[in-house]
């Protein structure tokens, strides 16, 4: 699910290389229609997905494959969750549309590579007591890093999760310096090649507090035990501390197509798609502290994952409106996490209940956040 994006395009990358091994059945794409049917013709899919209705009469769509059916919409997306053929289902979508599918896809049993946050961040508590050990593999390269650090470990004995960020494009500057920051600037990440919505969220540190919001649902571990450490070089890509002091770190290359083949390939480990890094050639690993009072979208995730409940959907919904506003140039970098903090500041949180309600709950926050932003104009 989603595979024109980043993540689904490497996915995809995956797929061709390990052929022998995995069979691609259905595709879907929200717009990007014809890279949509390249692919259903590279990998002779079955069944295909539009989740935009805007884009479900493209031209190119008559180009897919004879016999291949052609879903449309949102809804579609749990169409395929379900699919019988299917064993192991990707989702990486972008934002928390991606939260029914992953919903749809635990309920049916299948395997579920998550690639889209928004799904835990927003509805954690209503996923993962559904998962069954070794059904939720996680894609995001820090927590598919955890999870390989705890493969044979007590999880009683953890003493922290030390959960690496990049630091982002605009690491070591103070407020004043992120007020006139273009979306150039932002968009121009050091180390990761992403899709535009998460860069910015790397940019402004919001994806690291989403990702400490993650960690507490997958692992079971209070926000206070899951410190952010930033590591410029991205080689280490998360470590696990024990009470005895012992510190297990999962170190690699910055490439997303590794935890993507890993929660494919689980438990067994294939053949690298990446370049093997010369451990001679680095050099040093160095190591940080972010500053939350410079990227306050930090310190508001740990508010919201503090809170829980409602809270964290009210802070993803917010976001989204606030990223795609600064994304089309609408408002300044420094009005996201303050349109963030409206939204959340707002909101009486209460405990999750199901879907409907955090559907509802999203609705009233993009709403909110879009009357801010449209004030500051």
């Amino acid at each position: 699910m989603g595979c024109t994006g980043s993540i689904g395009a490497q996915a995809l990358d995956v797929c061709r290389q390990h052929a022998d091994r995995l069979q691609v059945v259905a595709l879907s794409a929200h717009s990007r229609t014809e890279e949509l049917v390249r692919a259903a013709r590279e990998f002779t899919v079955p069944i295909v997905a539009v989740t935009d209705p805007a884009h479900a009469e493209d031209s190119c769509l008559s180009e897919l494959p004879e016999g291949t059916k052609l879903l449309v919409g949102e809804s579609a997306l749990e169409e395929l969750a379900v699919l019988p053929e299917a064993d192991t289902v990707v989702v990486s979508v972008v934002g928390a549309v991606g939260l029914r599918a992953s919903y749809a896809v635990l309920k049916a049993g299948k395997r579920l590579a998550l690639a889209n946050k928004e799904s835990l961040v927003v509805g954690g508590d209503l996923l993962m007591p559904l998962a069954q050990p070794g059904q939720l593999l996680p894609v995001d390269s820090e927590h598919s890093a955890i999870f390989q650090c705890l493969l044979g470990e007590r999880a009683a004995e953890i003493h922290c999760i030390w959960l690496t960020c990049s630091g982002g494009p605009f690491f070591g500057r103070n407020r004043e310096e992120l007020e006139g920051v273009t979306r150039a600037q932002a968009l121009a990440h050091p180390t990761w090649n992403m899709g535009a919505k998460i860069t910015i969220d790397s940019a402004t540190l919001m994806n690291k507090g989403f990702e400490r919001i993650e960690a507490a649902q997958l692992f079971g571990l209070p926000m206070e035990r899951i410190p952010v450490l930033i590591q410029r070089e991205s080689r280490v890509h998360s470590m696990v501390e024990y009470v005895d002091g012992a510190v297990i770190a999962h170190l690699g290359a910055s490439d997303m197509r590794l935890p993507i083949q890993y929660a494919l390939s689980y438990p067994e480990r294939w053949e690298t798609p990446a370049e093997r890094i010369d451990f001679r050639t680095i050099g040093s690993l160095t190591f940080d502290a972010p500053d939350p009072e410079v990227f306050r979208c930090l310190a508001l995730a740990e508010e919201a994952g503090r809170t829980g409940g409602t809270a964290p959907c009210v802070l993803n919904a917010a976001n989204e409106v606030a990223v795609a506003a600064f994304l089309a140039e609408s408002c300044s970098f420094t009005a996201i996490d303050a349109c963030v903090a409206h939204c959340l500041e707002l909101h009486d949180a209460r405990r999750v209940e199901s879907l409907e309600q955090l559907h509802d709950i999203d609705r009233w926050a993009r709403a909110e956040a879009s009357c801010f932003l449209a004030g500051l104009s």
